[in-house]
């Protein structure tokens, strides 16, 4: 049996364990010693030593740790309550003005997080509760909150753009500026959609009473500064000197662990179970991140070893299939892989599969990657797993999960919506990467 042969039943294998339920990091550890001995006998404990103190020692990769450690300490800080709040009563007179300060929130604290299960728990502590007591349709308000939360995922410093950049080849400061316009168009989407949907029913989201809305405009102005301007700089210092090319994305990183540190600090809220709390879960995100990257990559060496990958490429280039027509299957597997797993196996365990394919065709890598992160942010809506659904049924259980699903089902098309607007207009991702760093 060939080598390449070898290969496909390992690929197969992995599909059939992966959907089986078994833990990814080992089975893949596991997986690629087996095949790996049959393939190239004791040469597979070398590579394995190689890949995984390689995948250890990759400074890009220290960034998720820091982000993840920043998103965790700003969520202890109170400023989106402050934000939110003062949003909610500069628009309090019109209809829906509830979504569209979710939304404005949403995107501040996606920029200031990158952890989707961060943002939409905070997003729901700070707007469920409110929209239930003005009288919110429920399923637009679980719709709105979910699909505003999941911005975190694409919205620079997105924990998955870090783990993505390494994995596909592509300088993570391309991605970042590659995501900041599509997350933006995002946004405006769900604005446009939620707002018009009020105008033409005005019963799913009514005006503030005017004893809500009965406050001192100092007070709303101190408000809407001091839950504005603290993120909002740090956001600007953190992605500003990494866009630019003034720092790395660890060094990025670094800067904005320090500045979520301070600004918790000035808001009276940074204490020692604080730091012990944002340090543990960092601890348990970032290991778990770092051991699958660790394995996906050992098993993607020996699968690439093996000959398999190659013979693919060749096989699918043979039968003149148009690169356009190969991205969108691709994408459309993920999507659909998107409902068991989670991004981290599909960023690191099957798109790698399909990368030499993609390098063969000259497809433009940073296009893709931000196709791909619009792709799997669409899965955290799509039932039947949709996680961001249980981030708010634990918020808010006295919103029934069938509501919650039948409110993000429109979000989940407009987000497909937006991944066909990107794939036809690719210069909305590729602007900005191409003004500062110029064409590849």
């Amino acid at each position: 049996m060939s080598h390449e042969i070898v290969g496909l039943i390992l690929l197969g294998l992995l599909f059939v364990v992966i959907l089986g339920g078994f833990p990814i990091s080992f089975t893949l550890i596991f997986l690629g010693m087996v095949f790996g001995y049959i393939g190239l006998g004791d040469r597979v404990f070398h590579l394995m030593t190689f890949q995984v103190f390689g995948t250890m020692m990759d400074t890009v990769l220290a960034a998720v740790a820091m982000f993840t450690f920043m998103g965790y300490v700003l969520e202890s800080a109170g400023l989106m309550s402050r934000l939110f709040h003062a949003v909610q009563l500069l628009c309090g007179r019109m209809h829906g003005s509830l979504f569209l300060a979710t939304i404005f929130t949403a995107t501040l604290f996606a920029a200031a997080t990158g952890i989707v299960g961060a943002s939409v728990t905070i997003i729901a502590l700070m707007a469920a509760p409110v929209m239930m007591r003005s009288g919110y349709d429920t399923k637009l308000s679980a719709g709105t909150i979910c699909a505003g939360g999941t911005l975190g995922i694409l919205i620079p410093p997105s924990v998955m753009l870090v783990v993505m950049g390494p994995v596909l080849q592509v300088s993570v400061a391309r991605l970042y500026a590659g995501a900041l316009l599509p997350g933006l168009l995002l946004a405006f989407i769900y604005v446009v959609y939620t707002l018009t949907r009020v105008w033409l029913n005005p019963k799913l989201g009514p005006s503030l009473s005017d004893k809500e809305l009965d406050v001192s405009k100092a007070h709303l102005a101190r408000e809407f500064v001091l839950g504005l301007v603290p993120p909002a700089a740090l956001i600007m210092a953190t992605l500003g000197s990494i866009i630019t090319g003034w720092a790395t994305p660890t060094e990025g990183a670094a800067l904005g662990c320090v500045g979520s540190l301070i600004v918790t600090a000035a808001h009276g809220r940074l204490t020692w179970q604080v730091i012990k709390d944002s340090t543990f879960r960092t601890a348990q995100t970032s290991s778990m991140v770092m051991i699958l990257l660790a394995a996906s990559t050992f098993m993607g060496s020996v699968f690439s070893a093996l000959g398999t990958p190659a013979l693919i490429a060749n096989t699918l280039i043979e039968w003149n299939i148009q690169p356009e027509f190969l991205i969108l299957a691709i994408l459309v597997v993920c999507f659909i892989l998107g409902w068991p797993l989670e991004w981290v196996p599909i960023v690191v365990v099957i798109v790698p599969i399909f990368l030499p394919i993609l390098q063969a065709t000259k497809v433009n890598m940073v296009w893709f990657s931000i196709l791909l992160a619009v792709t799997l942010q669409t899965c955290w809506l799509s039932p039947p797993v949709a996680l961001s659904a249980y981030y708010l049924k634990g918020v808010m259980p006295r919103w029934d999960l069938a509501d919650i699903y039948k409110g993000m089902m429109p979000f989940m098309v407009l987000q497909l919506i937006a991944v066909l607007i990107l794939y036809f207009f690719p210069q909305i991702i590729l602007v900005l990467p191409n003004m500062i760093f110029g064409t590849n």
